[in-house]
C-alpha cells in the first residue's frame, strides 16, 4: 500500500508542533511544572499522539532539546587550543546556565536519574558525540604540542567541563559565564607542556 503523503505531512507536523510545546513551556515554567497534558493542549493534539512517539515527558524534551541545540555546540579548529577551548566552554556556558536550554537540560538530567533508559537516551544523544568531538580537538592539540601527552584526553575533558555542570545546577547564573573564559586559562595552567619535559 502506498503511503498516504498527506497523513505523513500532518503527522510531521503533529510532531513538530509537540516538540515546539516541550521546549516552549519547560522554558518558561521549568521541567517540574510541565506536563504531559499540557505539551498536548499547547501543541492542539491528544495525549495519545505523544505516547505513540515518545514514553514520558522526559523523552519528549530530551527530543526537542537535542533539535534546539542542534550543532551549536561544535567544537572549532582553528590551530589554536586556548582560543578554540575559550570559545567553546564560553557558548556552553551560556547556553547551559542562562539559555533557553538550561531548564530543559537540568530537568532531563535531574529525571534520568531515576530512569535508565532515559539516561541512556541523555548519555547516547547529548553526552556521548559532544564528547568526542571535545576529546578528537584535544587530541590534535596534544598532537601538535599544544598539550601534555602525560595526561589522558578524558581526564583533560572533565577539568574543562565538570566546572560547567557544577555552575549549572547550582544555579551560578551570569557570573558562572563570565568566568568560563578564566576556566580555560587556569585548567590550562597544568595542561600545557613542561619546559623541562623530555
Amino acid at each position: 500500500m502506498t503511503p498516504d503523503p498527506n497523513r505523513e505531512r500532518r503527522s510531521e507536523r503533529a510532531r513538530r508542533a509537540i516538540l515546539d510545546a516541550a521546549f516552549d513551556l519547560v522554558s518558561r515554567k521549568g521541567f517540574a511544572k510541565v506536563t504531559i497534558e499540557a505539551i498536548a493542549a499547547q501543541a492542539g493534539v491528544g495525549k495519545p499522539t505523544i505516547y505513540r512517539w515518545w514514553r514520558s515527558k522526559g523523552a519528549v524534551v530530551l527530543e526537542a532539546m537535542n533539535e534546539e541545540l542542534g550543532d551549536d555546540f561544535a567544537f572549532p579548529d582553528t590551530g589554536d587550543i586556548a582560543a578554540d577551548l575559550g570559545a567553546q566552554i564560553t557558548a556552553v556556558s551560556r547556553r547551559l546556565i542562562t539559555g533557553r536550554i538550561s531548564e530543559s537540560f537540568r530537568g532531563v538530567l535531574g529525571e534520568a536519574q531515576n530512569d535508565p533508559e532515559l539516561m541512556k537516551a541523555f548519555r547516547e544523544t547529548v553526552l556521548e558525540p559532544s564528547i568526542a568531538e571535545c576529546r578528537a580537538r584535544l587530541d590534535s592539540a596534544v598532537a601538535a604540542g599544544q598539550l601534555r601527552s602525560d595526561v589522558p584526553t578524558d581526564v583533560m575533558v572533565d577539568l574543562f567541563y565538570a566546572p560547567i555542570h557544577y555552575r549549572h545546577f547550582l544555579g551560578f547564573g551570569d557570573e558562572a559565564v563570565r568566568h568560563s573564559a578564566d576556566l580555560v586559562q587556569d585548567v590550562l595552567l597544568g595542561l600545557r607542556p613542561r619546559p623541562d619535559a623530555e
